[in-house]
């Protein structure tokens, strides 16, 4: 068989070819029907020519073997494998109905921030049990993600080409879009700094960094290193720091850029460490079911070894850019309200210490205090004759009301006497706290027992 497929042309005696959905450099993807059950399949095969490559062949069988053991409703099902006339091997997949997430983005722009992040974490529970298989995808890119509903209605993510026969992104450069088996291993648009220096030397936090971008893409329709060149293209990517993302969406929140960018660490040591904290620190920023799926993908890691759950305080970003926010999905300064809040507290406490010293200590001692006659002023200082008692410091607000209790509770049931210039005798224990005008009379004495004046 020739590298050309076509339409209506039957393949292992049961497939018949309806259209081509996409091809590349080793391997073809087309819609067919199976003859059998009459059911609309996805068909993918190497081409005659990549046989002669082993590296292909084997990868094209793990492919396989992995999309049979990842179970999650976010990969493309695989229902069979086998061998064409040619030698080829193929598999059959579903048939998905939909369109992939970069054909999405072109279409409609940027998406809103809701959406994305759950178009993300669906992505990611494919990508957990991958990682919890020991498989990293190594080509995550959204022309990889397909956009397909549910029979409810609801879109869901599926997570196709796990490392083999990458198909030609529509619209896309050659150079830059499409996976090239004899050179590096991915699309360079979304390659790790790691992966552009060995192919080998990845692991799961690869596919992190891929998510960033595609995270990144997602939310500003463009990619965060563009060049015209491949090796501009790496240089970039090795060197150069992303392009600010508040250029290009700045209604995004400030903490959500930091998820992204922390995915986007030249060093992979300062990334997230698996999918499970990066679907935490996106969670609060999506739908309800979000919290879910951040769930999900933290149970299928720890059952693989990979243990992870949701930090008491949000997940700690990279260098100095975690003290932007104590908790992801607020767009609060933490420090400012920390310094509010310790100093409402300190305040509270101290009103309240007041008011419990001022409770418990007993009403104060009052001595008699003579009436200076108000032809004379006061003198500012105590005389032997009239002697003078300094009350002790209080609230304003508290002890001059006891102290009124302590004089409306000393002073005699009868009628008003007449004010005298000179002092009581002490077992009278009457006290005047402050002299009446001469103009004014005295105010009515106050009995007590009938209150009446």
């Amino acid at each position: 068989m020739s590298n050309e497929v076509h339409e209506g042309q039957i393949l292992a005696g049961k497939f018949r070819i309806e259209r081509v959905l996409g091809q590349g450099g080793m391997g073809v993807v087309v819609a067919a029907t199976h003859l059998q059950l009459d059911e609309r399949v996805a068909l993918k095969f190497l081409l005659p020519d990549a046989l002669a490559n082993p590296e292909a062949v084997e990868r094209f069988a793990r492919e396989a073997r992995a999309a049979v053991k990842i179970k999650s409703e976010h990969v493309a099902r695989v229902s069979d494998v086998g061998t064409l006339e040619s030698g080829s091997p193929y598999m059959v997949m579903e048939y998905l109905h939909g369109e992939d997430l970069a054909a999405w983005v072109r279409r409609a722009g940027a998406m809103a921030v809701p959406e994305a992040i759950e178009f993300l974490l669906q992505a990611c529970e494919a990508i957990a049990e991958a990682h919890a298989l020991g498989i990293v995808h190594r080509d995550l890119k959204p022309a990889n993600l397909f956009v397909t509903r549910r029979v409810d209605g609801s879109f869901c993510i599926k997570v196709l080409d796990f490392g083999i026969s990458k198909l030609t992104v529509p619209g896309a450069a050659p150079e830059l879009g499409m996976t090239k088996t004899h050179t590096v291993m991915g699309s360079p648009l979304y390659m790790s700094p790691e992966q552009m220096s060995s192919s080998r030397n990845v692991d799961m936090r690869s596919d992190i960094w891929a998510l960033g971008v595609i995270l990144y893409e997602s939310l500003t329709g463009r990619v965060p290193f563009e060049a015209e060149t491949m090796p501009q293209l790496c240089g970039m990517i090795l060197q150069d720091p992303p392009r600010p993302i508040q250029e290009l969406r700045p209604d995004l929140p400030p903490v959500l850029q930091q998820v992204i960018l922390r995915c986007l660490e030249k060093n992979r040591e300062r990334r997230f460490n698996n999918v499970a904290d990066l679907a935490y620190a996106l969670a609060p920023f999506g739908q309800s079911a979000a919290q879910r799926s951040a769930e999900r993908i933290s149970r299928v890691l720890g059952a693989a070894g990979f243990p992870s759950a949701p930090p008491p305080n949000g997940v700690q970003l990279s260098r100095a850019d975690s003290a932007t926010s104590s908790n992801f999905g607020a767009s609060t300064e933490p420090k400012k309200s920390r310094a509010l809040l310790v100093a409402a507290l300190c305040l509270l406490g101290l009103l309240l210490g007041g008011g419990l010293l001022v409770l418990t200590r007993k009403p104060p001692t009052l001595e008699p205090v003579a009436e200076l006659p108000t032809s004379q002023p006061i003198a500012a200082a105590p005389t032997p004759s009239a002697p003078s008692t300094v009350q002790p410091s209080a609230p304003p607000s508290v002890e001059p009301q006891l102290a009124a209790a302590a004089v409306a509770a000393q002073t005699p049931s009868a009628s008003a006497q007449p004010v005298e210039a000179k002092p009581k005798p002490s077992k009278s224990k009457s006290i005047k706290a402050k002299s009446t005008p001469a103009s004014q009379p005295a105010a009515p004495a106050i009995d007590p027992l009938d209150g009446r004046r």
